[in-house]
């Protein structure tokens, strides 16, 4: 019985050698990888950080108390999250139901459907940007079929105002919001809502109580992706409305390339930064709180 023990116990080391093989596989394989982000994105963050603490003393914060402290600035920072929030709400209520509706299509419906939503993903920005200036210009389309239908009488300013804004965002990163929830609802069984309805369940509740929780990590992934897209977004607000609606990256590109203070863009796109890492943190929490239940 004594002499078993050792012979029992032998096939932990090698199990555990095996192990550390294969880490030390993937870390060869995932080696180049790193090092790439490391140049690509790690160390021109942290250099961007570092400028933005510089002063003509030393470390300063500056560039920070100006960017928060004045009431210019805060209003640059709460336009740019209030764009961001209107466009993820409205694209959110949209793409809920497309995405549903795009998962229920068979056969060359549903080819289509995806064509027309992965097309526009193969324009620029800016083209679409300047597409939607000449929809809704005075003589645009959008004017003349108002005024065909009687619904105005005179062409509306439509162009360089807060709705178009929002209309452009809404339209050119609905794309990154329905992917993420089609994703998940594609993968759905359609007969859950059959199996709640055979346990009592009205089909609202069955829907509300079954089905929706089960699309949550789309939903969180879609809003992240496009909360994260629009409150950096730089083409679209400078098209779309110019000067009557600053925005944070308007504003770093403005210290950059007009008032040659890189101190202060980098202060800005560091905090621009930090939106968008609590976004990707939060939605990352949320996700795993779902997972885990």
């Amino acid at each position: 019985m004594t002499a078993a023990t050792p012979i029992a116990a032998a096939p932990a080391p090698a199990a555990a050698r095996g192990r550390d093989r294969e880490r030390g596989a993937a870390l060869a394989f995932l080696a180049p990888s790193l090092l790439v982000l490391v140049l690509a994105f790690a160390v021109p963050l942290v250099l961007l950080f570092a400028v933005s603490l510089e002063g003509p003393h030393g470390l300063s914060l500056a560039a920070y108390a100006r960017l928060f402290g004045a009431e210019y600035y805060r209003g640059v920072v709460w336009n740019s999250l209030r764009l961001a929030a209107l466009t993820t709400l409205i694209a959110l209520a949209i793409a809920y139901p497309a995405a549903f509706a795009l998962a229920r299509a068979r056969g060359a419906l549903r080819s289509a459907l995806l064509a027309c939503l992965f097309l526009p993903l193969a324009a620029s920005v800016i083209v679409k940007a300047f597409a939607w200036t000449i929809l809704l210009r005075s003589d645009g389309i959008v004017n003349r079929a108002l005024l065909l239908l009687g619904f105005i009488h005179v062409p509306i300013r439509m162009i360089f105002t807060e709705t178009a804004l929002v209309v452009g965002s809404v339209n050119i990163f609905l794309p990154f919001m329905i992917l993420p929830i089609y994703a998940v609802v594609a993968q759905l069984d359609r007969r859950l809502m059959e199996a709640a309805a055979t346990l009592g369940a009205p089909p609202a509740v069955a829907f509300l109580r079954v089905v929706a929780p089960l699309t949550l990590p789309g939903v969180i992934a879609g809003v992240a992706l496009v909360f994260s897209l629009s409150v950096s977004a730089y083409v679209v607000p400078t098209l779309l409305i110019g000067e009557r609606y600053p925005t944070l990256a308007s504003t770093i590109a403005k210290a950059y390339l007009l008032a040659r203070d890189p101190v202060f863009g980098a202060a800005a796109g560091v905090a621009l930064l930090a939106i968008a890492l609590i976004v990707v943190a939060l939605s990352a929490r949320l996700a795993g709180r779902d997972g885990g239940r």
